[in-house]
């Protein structure tokens, strides 16, 4: 599956970020809810592990999900699993099972059935979410650092996840469903232009690829983006848009989330 790779590619650039740092670097607290870095490679790390379970150990996978839940929630569980490692030794860790993922998935069937802590997922929605994680993860680290992340054009799965979860952001907040999508045109990073739904003047939503991946994946309020976002359905889209699952999430408010100065 090329998302495989495309997850591979992601994680591979974020190790090239991580791998320079001495070890109280990773102890620095991201704005993403206060995760150091340390904390947000554990559960990258974590969750690509259980990933790869659902290719090779469905019966572990299930035991797990029963643990998080005795433990009251994932972090203590994350923690444990690597037994307390941080720093080089956690970034080592993460890369080996990172790339034992992707192998995994590179030659499973995309549209295997897959057991999961919800509905079961196809394979290929699967490897996309751990794609999605790690460059929605890997945000906060780069913005921490004070580094302007250079993208490429495999954040077109994630966009792509912004677009197909139009409808499910709005019924998980218990609100109808606007029809129909707002027309969605992007920049890619490479220069192209990616087009989606039917073209309307009065709901459209116009700007940088990566922007748009950014404010599906809560990583940046829309007012810190330079999106031009045109008609009240695309606007109220656009302020809680969640390519993720879980309960309702609100975005970060404006300003929160933003690349670091040296000085901050």
């Amino acid at each position: 599956m090329e998302q495989a790779q495309d997850f591979l590619d992601e994680s591979k650039a974020l190790h090239a970020l991580v791998a320079p740092l001495d070890d109280a670097a990773f102890g620095q607290a991201t704005a993403f809810k206060g995760w150091t870095i340390n904390d947000v490679l554990r559960h990258l790390h974590y969750w690509n592990w259980m990933a790869w379970l659902q290719l090779n150990d469905e019966a572990l996978l299930v035991a797990q999900m029963k643990e998080i839940a005795r433990a009251g929630g994932m972090r203590p569980v994350e923690a444990a699993h690597v037994n307390g490692a941080s720093g080089p030794a956690l970034v080592a860790r993460w890369m080996v099972q990172a790339e034992r993922t992707a192998d995994v998935f590179a030659m499973a069937d995309p549209k295997a059935r897959l057991k999961w802590a919800g509905p079961d997922m196809s394979a290929r929605s699967s490897i996309t979410a751990r794609l999605m994680e790690t460059w929605a993860h890997g945000q906060e680290v780069y913005d921490q650092l004070g580094v302007v992340r250079e993208n490429a054009d495999r954040i077109r799965n994630i966009v792509v996840l912004g677009i197909n979860t139009f409808g499910w952001t709005f019924r998980n907040r218990k609100l109808d469903v606007p029809e129909p999508m707002p027309f969605v045109s992007l920049t890619t990073p490479s220069g192209e232009v990616w087009t989606y739904g039917e073209p309307s003047e009065a709901e459209r939503i116009e700007g940088r690829a990566d922007e748009f991946a950014q404010v599906v994946t809560q990583t940046r309020n829309i007012a810190d983006t330079q999106l031009k976002v045109t008609g009240p359905v695309a606007m109220q889209w656009m302020g809680f848009a969640q390519c993720f699952a879980g309960a309702p999430e609100n975005p970060p408010a404006p300003g929160v989330r933003h690349t670091m100065t040296p000085q901050q």
